[in-house]
């Protein structure tokens, strides 16, 4: 390979890209192999989604039995659902387990396969440093997550709101909120959630929710994965709807809409989740959070809603998920990934690319997703190479 401009040259068997869940489940999954990595990160610790970008109420949404790393089950004593803090303590008992070394502060700037060598060429920059890495690697695994960098829609007006406009990476909590009007955009887990917390702290709160959604009791999820292993999907969805109709009633006239297809059905097929209700739904229908229609504009601190109506806010969190950022280096003539840096194939084969590269965690199945994903790659690296030759 041709390389200009080479401070460090670093020849590799596999090289894993991003320190998040994914990428720390794919090291497990190699060190229990016996086949030699390196994992790089761009910042500076490991899971930094978890551990910087992560509201303060945050627990996992599913039960732990479904959320555990490859080779290592959440101890007993560990809550059913995992708050954020204790999913970093246990992140970091993983990583000490399996002996994982990332190499943080090194951002890849481009990854492309080179046939003549039948390697990929990486280039990556050490942050701190400003020094240039350039890496030959066998395998190449894409780590870096679904939630790469938060995505804000573009609204008609929005750069004249005077107010404080945050993505929910950067929310932590309601208390500064406290007596003001916020706008939640965005009615998926985090917005409700956010929605819940600003409330409970005293904030004048509504909520933009645009499309159906399916809202559930955490227990109903928790009984329908242990059921979608012995039953049809659709018998689950119906059983499922069926329970959450009768604890929650009919929400249309709160401005709720249930999909026609069922959760875990819509959940294969387009990747969306079910709100888990953590309070929510009892907050809108006391009124104490409104659920508003579409933005059409904003001016100033005047929003107008697709239905007419509009609102005067001090603040606008915007709970409009994330974009991956595989797509700004991965130079991949094959395409694994499509323009929102998702796998084109789908699931169960998304996880396999061409050539020595893999995905991990891309799948939009969380943390379930993630072990099935690490498990699958470790296994076909050691099926198609002799891993003691480099």
């Amino acid at each position: 390979l041709a390389y200009t401009q080479c401070s460090t040259l670093m020849e590799l068997f596999v090289l894993i890209v991003g320190a998040g869940p994914a990428g720390l489940a794919t090291a497990a999954c190699l060190s229990e192999h016996s086949v030699p990595y390196l994992i790089v990160e761009r910042e500076d610790c490991s899971a930094s989604l978890w551990r910087n970008r992560a509201y303060d109420r945050l627990k996992l949404h599913l039960a732990k039995e479904f959320c555990a790393l490859p080779y290592m089950p959440f101890p007993a004593d560990t809550p059913t659902y995992v708050p954020r803090e204790e999913f970093v303590k246990y992140l970091d008992r993983y990583i000490e387990r399996f002996g994982i070394q990332p190499r943080f502060c090194t951002a890849v700037e481009s990854a492309a396969y080179d046939v003549g060598s039948k390697r990929w060429a990486i280039t990556a920059h050490d942050t701190v440093t400003g020094e240039e890495i350039l890496y030959e690697a066998r395998y190449l695994v894409v780590a870096t997550g679904e939630n790469g960098v938060g995505r804000i829609p573009e609204i008609p007006g929005l750069e004249s709101f005077p107010g404080e406009t945050i993505h929910s990476s950067i929310y932590k909590s309601g208390g500064s909120y406290a007596g003001q009007r916020v706008l939640v955009v965005g009615s998926g887990n985090s917005g409700m959630e956010i929605a819940y917390d600003l409330a409970t702290h005293g904030a004048d709160t509504s909520i933009v929710i645009r499309s159906p959604v399916h809202i559930v009791k955490r227990e109903s999820i928790r009984m329908g994965m242990t059921l979608v292993k012995h039953m049809p999907v659709t018998m689950v969805d119906y059983l499922i709807v069926m329970i959450n109709n009768f604890v929650f009633g009919d929400l249309s006239r709160h401005g709720i809409v249930r999909p026609k297809i069922g959760p875990f059905l819509l959940k294969a097929k387009a990747g969306r989740s079910p709100v888990i209700d953590v309070g929510t739904v009892e907050l809108i229908k006391k009124e104490v959070i409104k659920v508003v229609r579409g933005i059409s504009e904003i001016v100033g601190n005047e929003v107008s809603f697709e239905d007419g109506k509009e609102s005067s806010f001090d603040a606008i969190v915007f709970a409009t998920g994330y974009k991956s950022t595989a797509n700004n280096w991965l130079k991949d003539d094959k395409c694994m990934l499509n323009d929102d840096g998702l796998p084109n194939k789908g699931y169960p084969n998304h996880w396999k690319g061409e050539n020595g590269l893999y995905c991990a965690g891309l799948s939009r199945r969380g943390l379930a997703g993630i072990a099935m994903d690490a498990n699958n790659i470790a296994n076909d690296i050691v099926s198609v190479a002799d891993h003691v030759s480099v």
